[in-house]
């Protein structure tokens, strides 16, 4: 039977076996989940459907979950907010708060620690995990924060991804460096990608020149 007091959740996952982790712990903990979506717009249109007290999106999912969280606030702003997430990067934490997000959490957290974060948030607190609470002071201590940005961004490539971006840094072509790493051009491509996506940079130029510095 659904306890009428009960606050109401839609999770936004896509991945499914995760979501039945969290609608577990959540339910155990007294909330009631009236929706699972496993892409952006899908959170947004079970968020103007169900009417919950939260919205728990991952960052990551297909549509983005920054983009239905900034939709979701500017649609039904009386909706907290929390994100679920692997990622620590800044730029998603930022992003995140930016968008209107109250909370935003580690997918590493003790999924039974979820029912009280969500209290808080519901309560008027900030569910933020003390290991990114610096990050935020930082923001708003260091006038240098965008270098620290782009530092903490490019710490987050691979070696092989170091050296795809090296090779043509000196002016290789893609299948250039796909010979002299023995690999395929697609592969290659793919780590480009990958490079552009860590970045946030629009093409391989501005890639190359962020991480001049950084060598």
């Amino acid at each position: 039977m659904v306890n009428a007091d009960a606050s109401r959740v839609v999770i936004a996952d896509d991945h499914p076996q995760l979501r039945a982790h969290i609608r577990q712990a959540l339910e155990a903990g007294g909330f009631e989940v009236c929706a699972e979506a496993g892409n952006g717009p899908q959170a947004v249109r079970f968020a103007e459907e169900h009417r919950p007290d939260v919205v728990l999106l991952d960052i990551h999912m297909p549509g983005g979950g920054i983009r239905a969280a900034a939709e979701v606030a500017r649609l039904l702003p009386e909706i907290a907010i929390v994100m679920l997430t692997v990622s620590r990067d800044d730029n998603d934490l930022f992003d995140s708060l930016r968008a209107g997000a109250s909370g935003y959490l580690l997918k590493d957290t003790d999924p039974g620690r979820l029912p009280a974060a969500l209290r808080g948030v519901l309560s008027g607190e900030a569910a933020i995990p003390r290991s990114l609470v610096a990050r935020i002071l930082d923001e708003f201590r260091e006038p240098g924060r965008r270098r620290t940005v782009r530092r903490s961004k490019a710490a987050l490539l691979t070696s092989r991804e170091w050296e795809v971006m090296g090779l043509l840094g000196e002016g290789l072509t893609t299948e250039e460096v796909a010979k002299r790493l023995f690999l395929s051009p697609t592969t290659v491509r793919v780590h480009i990608s990958s490079v552009l996506r860590k970045l946030r940079v629009k093409d391989r130029q501005a890639a190359i020149d962020l991480l001049k510095d950084e060598r």
